[in-house]
This record gives C-alpha cells, structure tokens and sequence, in this order.
C-alpha cells in the first residue's frame, strides 16, 4: 500500500481548522446533549474538530474506492468489504461516532460548526439507516458493478501520481475485484432484485474490461518485471472474473429477478430526508412542483405567440387558449429550435464550443468569478452509462489542480435513424447550450472549483447534491436572464423546457415510487406536459426505476435558490451585487442550501 503523506498532513490541518472562527450561536442542533456547565465553546469546538478528524479518517478507510475519489490516496491498493463482516465493521464505527456527536453541545459550537455538525450527523444516520433498513447491498447490483468500475477508473482517469504508481495501486484492486464479484453472489437475493436493476448491470459488466483496454493495456510497458507480471496476470484474472460474473447475471440473477424497483412511502420519505437534508417535505415538494410546471408552461406560451407571430401555418395563440390550443403553440414554437441540431457524430465538438460560449459570457458579464482550474470534455466510461445523458466529475477535494471532466455519452452506434433524430431534437443546439451551462460553466465545474477552497474539508467531502444540483439548475435561469445568446426567445424557450425537466424529475420520482405509476404516466408527464423527446423520456424512465430521491435535488435545491437569492435581495435592496452574492454563497463549500441561507442572513442554524 502506498501512502499519501501529504495528503494525509493536509487532511488533519484542514479538518483542525474546522471553521472555529465563526461566533457561536444560540440556535442548539436537533438532537444534540447539552454538556456540562463548565463545558466551554472553545472546548466543544475541539471536540467537534477532534470527531471529525477522526471520522472522516475511519470513513476514508472503510470506503477506499471513495477515498481515491475524494483525493486520499492512502488507500488506493484496497477496496471495499461488504461482505457481512464488513458491514457490521462499518455499522459499528458510525453507531460509535454518532454516540460522540450526540453528546457534543452544538449549542457550543461556532456556527460554521454547528452546520459541519449537523451535515455528519445526517450522514451517520443515514449510513447506518442504509445498511440496516434500505439493505441497497442486498437487492441492488449496481452496488457492486459501480464499486467494481469506480475501483479502476478513480485510479486511472486523473495523473494525481506517475503512471507507474497508479499501475501498482491498480493491479492490486484488480486481484480485489473478483471479490467484489463473490460478495454480490453471496449478498444479492434475486427474489428481491428488480429486473430493471438485473438487466442494467448485466448489460454493464463488461465495461470493466472497457477500463482495462482504455487506461491500463496502452500504460502496461512502464512496469517491468514481476511488477509487470503481476499486473499481466491481473488483467487475465480479472477478465475470467468479469466472464464468470457475467454467465451467473445472465443464467441466475436476470431470469430470477422478481423484486419491486418502487421502495414504498416509508422507505421514500426515509431516504428522502437523508438524500436531500431539506426543510421541504414529500408533499411540499409535490404541491410546488406542479404549481411551477403550470406557471413555466404559461410563460412558455407567451413567448411561442412571439416567435410564431406572422409565421406560415403556424397554430393559433389566443389570449385565453384552451390547453390544446397551447399545447400545440408551444410544440410548434419548440419545432423551430429542434430545426438547429448538431450532425450524430458532431455532438462533442459542438459541446466543446459552447463550453468556450458560455465561459467567455460568464467572463463578460462578471457574474461570478471564474477559477483558472482546468475543465476537459470526454467520453463517458462504458462502466457509467445507461443512467444520465451527461455529469460532471469534478476532482476530489485533496486533489487540486486536477481536470474536471464533462462527461457525455455519446450516440449508441446500434441506434437507428429514427432513434437518433428523437435524441437530437432533444440535444438541439440550444439544448447542447444548456448543459454546458449546467454541467460545467457556470454550473457543476464552477460550483466545484469554489467549493474545494472551503476551510471545511468536512463540508467538502460531503457537499450536498441539493445544493450541487440546484446551483446548476439556478444558473440557468440566471444565465438566460444576463442575455445569454443575445436575448434569443427561442432559447429562454429551450431553457424552460429544460427548466420543466427538472420539475418533471421531481414529480415523476414521487409518481414512481410512492404513487406506483405505470410507464404511461410517466411519459405522457415527460413527453406532453414537459415536452420531451421519445428517446429522453424513455431514458428517464429507467433511471426512476434505478434510482430514488435523487431525481428531486435537481428542483428541491434550485427552489432553495431562488428563495434565499429573493430573501437576500430584499434584506440588501439597492446594495445588492449579483457577483459578489455569487461568490459569497460559493465561499460556504456545499451544504444544504438551507444552511447557507442561515449563514448568509445570520438565521439560526437549524
């Protein structure tokens, strides 16, 4: 095993530091023991800071594969253990440091603090919640295919040490991953195993050969003898692992698979909580969700009656259509920016130039301050398709000055002409726009790049997906509002409709898991009331049944934007400056979104 000692000295001054300059504040956390009257703050803090240390370093060590993510590289020649004992050792360690945060006085504690407080406190119920109520290791194979890929591609995809280093931590998680293989036959019950889930993963599996034949055959040549050996003998291990896994998915799991993809109410609202750590409930999110989708597809009218005004045969637009007259306005209007599409094989280099559009505007109209970190567009991993269109990865926080990756998948070469013109009426040029606006500038990579300089490496390594996600949709509008694409009509139009995805996402997950939808309800919700294309919708409807109470961040955390962007401009009235609000909700790294609003309006933290 090769140990990072640097990054191992940077993880415990970081964590030391702990946000303790921050005035406390009266506002205790939920759940917390009061300490004794002699008890100071600045002694609670130290015992905060102390926790969670010591939590974030049993954390990295139980999750290695994360850990390589996140940028300690002390456990990159191991994986993780989920066998039973394994479990029971990560069950364990996280009922122990929740006792210890339990009774800290986050009364005590600076404010910065007591939001670091309430983050790890969420994330230790939630940990111990999934291994003894969720059970994901034991229906879910994507589990274990995730883990098995992350494994090789977390090592291989960014130059944070010398090839030939990260060759050896490979070859030794390369003779783990049959392992892995092992521990999800012996886990995995196909009595509770969706088929989606079964199929998907089946389909997948060989993408960790993909891994091999891109980032480890074409490096093998900078070992040489039994190192080089070693790793040749764990390539061929490793493709016998991956054939074996491969016959039991398709001969025993797929055939037997006959559990439920819904996880229920009770288990939804559970996740859900955990998931998005927000003040809005299952029902809120439902109510707000579907008053927005009526008001966003009203403003979308408005601008199909300008843009389709004197053109020939276009559809009537009336002040007080009926919904079929406004339906068919807006499908007519959304017809003249699907007409503006790149060619099958242009995708990516027409990403790259909006990329290039969008960071130059960004730059222009000063309204946020842009990193110099450096961001590519690649590929997407075979491993990590099948899911979403496109991500952000962004580097780990212990890894700086590394690339951010803009990952698209592209267009299946088994596609059929019919399948293709569906996916780029969808990926439209204005579209294409918009998810680099989303992805990278000034969405995902930027929010990324300000969230790694927070002095709470804590908050770093669990920045939240609601604040993540809803920062990214926020841009958006705050994109098209500065004029982007000189004001065009037809792309505030194209950025409404994805607007509608996003509000789509949340009610479609509800409507999956809760409400037991059949695959015509959620698509005629995506297709007609969201206007999304064939191919988009039916992607959407796997990734629901593959996933839970993550498709909501995406409107829960722009919500939370919206509102607090609203509150603080009515707190600051003509003082109010769109950059410096910008960078001063970026400077927190990336809590719940509820969190920085009490941060930035000095609310109690609650």
């Amino acid at each position: 095993m090769r140990v990072n000692l640097l990054a191992a000295a940077v993880l415990a001054a970081t964590l030391a530091a702990c946000q303790g300059s921050e005035a406390p504040s009266s506002a205790a956390a939920p759940e917390a023991k009061p300490a004794t009257a002699t008890t100071t703050a600045s002694e609670q803090d130290a015992k905060f800071a102390d926790l969670s240390r010591r939590w974030l370093d049993g954390w990295l060590q139980l999750n290695p594969v994360s850990a390589t993510q996140i940028g300690d590289h002390r456990f990159d020649a191991q994986v993780d253990d989920l066998s039973a004992a394994g479990r029971q050792r990560s069950l364990d360690f996280s009922r122990k440091m929740l006792a210890e945060l339990d009774a800290i006085d986050a009364s005590q504690l600076s404010r910065g603090n007591q939001v670091d407080a309430m983050i790890l406190r969420n994330q230790l119920r939630g940990d111990i919640w999934n291994i003894e109520t969720f059970q994901s290791w034991a229906w879910d194979p994507q589990v274990y295919s995730g883990l098995a890929g992350s494994a090789i591609y977390n090592l291989m995809a960014r130059e944070y040490a010398p090839m030939s280093e990260r060759l050896k931590s490979t070859t030794a998680r390369m003779q783990q991953i049959p392992t892995i293989f092992a521990q999800a036959r012996e886990n995995l019950d196909p009595a509770r195993v969706p088929e989606i889930h079964a199929k998907t993963v089946a389909k997948q599996n060989a993408g960790v050969l993909s891994l091999i034949d891109t980032f480890i055959l074409p490096n093998a040549d900078q070992l040489a003898g039994d190192e080089r050996k070693q790793l040749d003998a764990a390539v061929a291990s490793l493709r016998e692992a991956v054939a074996e896994q491969q016959t039991w998915l398709d001969k025993t799991l797929v055939p037997n698979a006959k559990g439920d993809f819904r996880i229920g109410q009770k288990l939804y609202d559970e996740k859900l909580q955990f998931s998005l750590n927000s003040a809005l409930s299952r029902a809120e999110i439902r109510q707000r969700a579907e008053a927005e989708l009526k008001r966003v597809r009203a403003e979308m009218y408005d601008i199909a009656r300008t843009v389709l005004k004197d053109k020939p045969g276009a559809p009537e637009t009336p002040d007080a259509p009926s919904d079929d007259q406004r339906q068919k306005a807006i499908e007519a209007a959304l017809e003249l920016a699907y007409a503006e599409r790149p060619a099958r094989d242009q995708v990516v280099d027409f990403a790259k130039k909006t990329l290039a559009d969008a960071t130059a505007f960004t730059r222009a109209k000063d309204l946020v301050t842009v990193p110099d970190d450096p961001v590519k567009i690649i590929l997407m991993p075979e491993f990590q398709r099948g899911v979403a269109v496109a991500y952000a990865d962004s580097p780990g926080p212990l890894d700086k000055g590394l690339d951010t990756y803009y990952a698209i998948s592209p267009i299946p070469d088994d596609w059929n002409d019919e399948q293709v013109d569906s996916f780029l009426r969808e990926y439209n040029d204005r579209m294409i726009h918009l998810l680099s606006i989303h992805e990278a500038m000034p969405g995902h990579y930027l929010e990324g790049a300000h969230s790694v300089k927070s002095p709470s490496t804590l908050r770093a390594v669990l920045r939240s997906g609601l604040f993540a996600e809803g920062w990214a949709v926020y841009t958006e509008d705050m994109m098209a509002d500065a004029g982007y694409l000189e004001n065009d009509p037809l792309f505030r139009l194209v950025q409404l409709k994805f607007y509608l995805r996003t509000i789509a996402n949340a009610i479609l997950d509800q409507g999956v898991h809760v409400d037991d939808w059949t695959r015509e309800q959620a698509m005629e919700l995506m297709t007609k009331q969201a206007f999304q294309q064939e191919s988009e919708a039916a992607g959407k409807w796997v990734r629901a049944q593959l996933t839970s109470a993550q498709l909501p961040t995406y409107f829960v955390g722009a919500q939370e934007f919206f509102d607090m962007r609203q509150a603080v401009e009515a707190r600051q009235g003509d003082k109010f400056d769109l950059k410096a609000y910008h960078d001063k909700v970026l400077s927190f790294g990336a809590p719940p979104v509820r969190f920085v609003r009490q941060l930035m309006l000095d609310e109690p933290i609650r």
